[in-house]
């Protein structure tokens, strides 16, 4: 895959994924943090590919075509936004408690 974006939260699942598997946390809560982890993912492999078929169409300027990028790139900026959310909700009653 060459999208550096897609990488990164490759990087952030691999470094996270462990970390929440060794939480002292329910297994429900370890459950939401992974999950949270690969709707980032997922959203982001769904804005890689309407980029590219949009790509594949023309590299023209077009504005539906910037809209659904734009969306797309939304879409993974909400993902993140929920993701990191999940985690803070979390691991905040963590960190107070220590």
């Amino acid at each position: 895959m060459e999208e550096s974006a897609f990488r990164q939260e490759l990087t952030l699942f691999a470094l996270l994924t462990p970390i929440a598997c060794l939480l002292p946390i329910s297994l429900l809560e370890k459950a939401l943090l992974v999950s949270s982890l690969v709707m980032v993912l997922v959203i982001e492999l769904l804005n890689s590919s309407v980029e590219a078929a949009i790509d594949r169409i023309s590299f023209e300027h077009h504005d539906l075509s910037k809209r659904a990028k734009d969306f797309g790139s939304a879409a993974v900026m909400l993902a993140l936004l929920v993701a990191a959310l999940l985690w803070a909700a979390v691991c905040a009653p963590l960190a107070l408690n220590i």
